[in-house]
């Protein structure tokens, strides 16, 4: 989904649908002058509170200064960048008849759109990777997991994603074309020499959906294989047991919310740059609503990824009271510091 007129029916396909149904332009064009602003602008609010208080939240506690979290304010920030330059400019290529912004800002919005969407999937990976060898290679891992290993591991990853979406940029531009009697400006991607819109799109879908959506199930797999076999000969408690159904949950939630939210928009992206996405006024409204369903999912990794998280929530309330809450205060002694998963974790509840 990163560019307003790969997943957006170009104007011209617009304006053909429009004057196959004179009747009902006004109509098609009324709803979606509605649902836009409602549900782009409820997507965009509420992406940039709960990852802004992700960022803040970590800001303000060196002490959750740990991989996990370094991999967590990462895909934080990743997702705020999507919400920034994805959610308003998809809006306003929806609702106005040309794109106002210039060929600059063309090149650059579809280029950090594509560059914020790969950094988020891609940052799921890492997370999904962190987990795994926090669950399955506790000790062995220990070496591994750590705060250096894991900037690095973000910087190389920003690195080549910043790089390799460079054609993106280079691609797009801008198109004129007649309307009703008067030429309209389109940031499109241009049939120039060496550059094909299916070639495009497919990569596109391999690379920021099927390829980390595998890697992140495989890791899963493998981290609840572990979680679920037990000690040889040895006895199942019920704590255990319930900390295992919890991970499960969690681990079942992560991976449909990240395959469900983008398949919709993937797939008729895909289609469209076939051809085999017939534009009529039902496709146009489910375009909205899958684009709609894929920008949820930047607004719900916080809830998934932080603040589902005991520690997050008691440093959340931390922030908003300036200190910490009387309920939080530690009873029966010393609080005592939690286990940076840096330096390895042996509770796989908490590393999720």
């Amino acid at each position: 989904m990163y560019e307003n007129t790969s997943w957006n029916v170009t104007f011209e396909l617009f304006n053909e649908t429009f004057r196959s149904y004179p009747g009902n332009t006004t109509y098609i064009e009324k709803i979606v002058s509605m649902m836009v602003p409602v549900f782009f602008g409820i997507i965009g609010i509420s992406g940039l509170i709960g990852n802004g208080l992700v960022v803040l939240v970590v800001a303000a506690n060196p002490s959750m200064r740990s991989t996990t979290n370094l991999l967590i304010i990462n895909l934080a920030a990743a997702d705020l960048l999507f919400v920034i330059f994805c959610v308003p400019f998809t809006a306003t290529d929806y609702i106005l008849s040309e794109w106002p912004f210039g060929i600059l800002w063309c090149k650059f919005v579809q280029y950090m759109i594509v560059v914020t969407a790969h950094a988020s999937a891609y940052t799921l990976v890492l997370m999904s990777l962190d987990r795994f060898l926090a669950v399955v290679h506790p000790i062995t891992s220990m070496s591994v997991r750590t705060e250096k290993n894991a900037i690095i591991a973000i910087t190389v990853t920003w690195f080549v994603i910043l790089t390799t979406a460079i054609p993106v940029a280079i691609s797009h531009g801008i198109l004129r074309y007649p309307s009703k009697g008067e030429d309209y400006t389109a940031c499109l991607f241009l049939h120039t020499e060496g550059y094909s819109l299916i070639a495009f799109h497919v990569s596109f879908f391999l690379s920021s959906y099927i390829v980390p959506l595998t890697l992140i199930s495989m890791l899963y797999v493998g981290m609840l294989a572990r979680l679920w076999k037990g000690a040889p000969g040895g006895r199942v408690s019920d704590e255990s047991r319930r900390g295992k159904r919890r991970v499960t949950r969690m681990v079942v939630v992560v991976v449909l919310a990240f395959a469900v939210c983008w398949c919709p928009i993937q797939m008729i992206l895909v289609l469209k740059s076939l051809n085999r996405y017939e534009v009529t006024h039902v496709s146009i409204i489910v375009q909205i609503v899958a684009h709609v369903l894929a920008y949820t999912n930047s607004c719900i990794n916080p809830v998934l990824y932080a603040f589902l998280s005991d520690n997050f929530r008691k440093a959340f309330r931390k922030v908003v009271w300036c200190g910490k809450p009387p309920s939080l205060m530690p009873q029966g002694g010393p609080q005592t510091k939690t286990t940076r998963t840096g330096n390895g974790c042996s509770n796989a509840a908490d590393v999720l």
